[in-house]
């Protein structure tokens, strides 16, 4: 395969993982991994280095357009950033001495999460009660809404902040962005308002998908002619993606395709890491 058709290959690729990751908010390195490591036989290695950098460039645009509109918790977002960039740190150092084949069985099992995750009808919820830590932390905040302003407060933020940690481990391991345990930490644990959890995932995946970058690139995996097809088709792709997601009225069936093709490649992860082919 030559240079040009292999490059040509990852953008196009890229392109659809960016517009799918957009449409659904569980992010385009879902995809780009599987296509990676199935469809080109890119060692894991190289696919997730390629993944972490295009995580970083597509949250560094989304954030700061959530931020401008003040409904990002940028403070619980900076405290919880404590928790997942040590544990992407940690998940970084353990993918270099865990066999490739065990990296793709959890990738797979992430993935089967994620598309469940993501069939998920999310109700908003507003929490009253304050809690002590909270309080201390000044994490309580509000949010605008067409209604007014809306007030929420945080809960349980140790048992998020622990969840958080784990979130970074998988970060930092497999190179995507754990959407689907930060959604465990911030909606189910925390009960932040489901506006509010997403953008501030969003805000923090890039700072988490940094720490574990620099890892990669000093064991010498993030390699600029893979990276560069990547992160130009995920952008191109995510922007798509964002311009459709205002026009259409429902997203129910997107989240069923997204399942769809997630679960397959989950499925088919989960074999070749079985059978020892990655």
């Amino acid at each position: 395969m030559s240079v040009i058709f292999f490059t040509l290959i990852i953008l196009i690729g890229s392109y659809f993982a960016g517009l799918l990751g957009s449409l659904t908010g569980l992010g385009g390195g879902v995809v780009i991994i599987p296509l990676l490591t199935l469809l080109l036989n890119v060692d894991i290695h190289y696919a997730i280095g390629a993944s972490l950098v295009s995580v970083i460039a597509t949250s560094s645009g989304s954030a700061a357009a959530y931020v401008k509109e003040g409904i990002t918790n940028m403070r619980l977002g900076m405290f919880l950033e404590i928790a997942t960039t040590a544990g992407a740190m940690c998940g970084a150092i353990l993918a270099v001495y865990i066999p490739t084949h065990y990296i793709a069985i959890l990738f797979g099992v992430i993935l089967l999460m994620s598309a469940l995750l993501s069939l998920r009808k999310k109700a908003e919820q507003i929490v009253v009660e304050k809690s002590y830590l909270a309080e201390k932390l000044k994490l309580n905040s509000s949010y605008p809404t067409a209604g007014g302003t809306v007030e929420y407060s945080v809960r349980k933020v140790g048992g998020g902040f622990v969840m958080m940690i784990f979130a970074g481990t998988i970060s930092g391991l497999l190179g995507i962005g754990s959407g689907a345990l930060k959604v465990i930490a911030m909606d189910t644990i925390m009960r932040i308002p489901f506006k509010v959890s997403t953008t501030t995932s969003n805000f923090m995946i890039g700072v988490t998908a940094s720490a574990s970058a620099v890892v990669y690139l000093q064991r010498g995996y993030i390699s600029p002619g893979l990276v560069m097809p990547v992160v130009i088709g995920v952008l191109f792709g995510a922007f798509t993606g964002s311009k459709i997601l205002v026009r259409t009225k429902s997203s129910g069936w997107l989240r069923w395709v997204f399942a769809i093709v997630v679960s397959f490649l989950a499925g088919q992860m989960i074999y070749n890491g079985v059978t020892g082919k990655i």
